[in-house]
């Protein structure tokens, strides 16, 4: 009786173990930039309030800044509320991205191209697999992102990636890894946001410069919410069919007709630049993902 009662503990054990090592797999974020993330360069040009709910960076002359998360992670939902460079603000780029710092890299980046005072931001995204980039998408915002904070989100899980704004889906990756073409899904990744100066191409192809009179540059940040699996060396249990990994049910592996209908409003309305429809840089070549299906 005594060693069956003890198998029987055995077992409910590797229960146990196998169901919190799901469980502890998906992290809501706390909201205290103090908790989730650190400075990576400038602590000078980083600015927290008091109550860790809200963070700024800076870029002058002496400097840019940045900060990036504690953890690293694969898959998930990232939202942060950004409230971008206001005023003239050309030269300057706001990064707020993914990334995983090897060799061969994978990166998921939305890039704020600063602007002459009343002319629409531009916002660029591109992703990075193995290493490989060459995906630049770029949209006008539809608002003045300078006078209020707005959401912007990445939606990563095994079948696409989902960049939005407000809610709104402005482009789709999807994975196509079976026919040949890269897709981040096996790198866990940071979340970076920084600000710095890259007048050499940012606005209207470097044409216009920083204007340092108009400094310092600050770009806030507040409300993010990280909902993704931790990394915890183990790929399998961020891939796990698990109520924990919600990202990757079926549900979420394409979007809904209300989406489709608002992405299609954008790709029409506020599409500035697509890689897929730039025959001459790729020489009459598009990669590969152009000819496939966005969803």
């Amino acid at each position: 009786m005594t060693n069956c009662l003890q198998l029987r503990a055995f077992f409910i054990g590797l229960l146990v173990l196998n169901v919190f090592g799901i469980s502890i797999a998906s992290v809501v974020s706390t909201g205290n930039f103090n908790n989730d993330f650190f400075v990576m360069w400038a602590p000078d040009h980083v600015n927290t309030s008091a109550d860790g709910r809200e963070r700024s960076l800076k870029l002058d002359q002496e400097s840019g800044s940045g900060f990036a998360s504690n953890q690293m992670f694969l898959f998930g939902r990232i939202d942060m509320k950004i409230k971008l460079v206001p005023g003239n603000s050309a030269g300057t780029v706001l990064a707020y991205y993914l990334a995983s710092d090897q060799p061969n890299r994978d990166e998921i980046d939305f890039e704020f191209l600063g602007n002459v005072s009343g002319q629409p931001y531009i916002v660029q995204t591109n992703i990075y697999a193995d290493g490989f980039d060459n995906r630049e998408e770029r949209i006008y915002l539809w608002f003045d992102p300078t006078k209020d904070f707005h959401t912007y989100s990445v939606l990563w899980n095994l079948h696409q990636i989902v960049f939005m704004v407000d809610s709104i889906p402005i482009r789709l990756y999807r994975n196509h890894a079976d026919k040949g073409v890269g897709y981040p899904r096996w790198q866990p990744m940071s979340i970076k946001a920084s600000l710095w100066n890259g007048d050499s191409w940012a606005t209207r192809g470097g044409r216009d410069k920083i204007d340092w009179s108009k400094g310092p540059f600050i770009a806030s940040f507040r409300d993010y919410k990280i909902d993704a699996c931790v990394w915890k060396g183990n790929p399998r249990f961020c891939r796990a069919d698990s109520s924990a990994n919600w990202w990757n049910k079926p549900r979420f592996s394409t979007l809904t007709r209300d989406q489709k209908r608002w992405f299609k409003w954008v790709r029409k309305y506020h599409m500035v630049y697509d890689y897929c429809q730039d025959y001459q840089r790729f020489q009459n070549n598009l990669p590969k993902e152009c000819s496939l299906p966005k969803y």
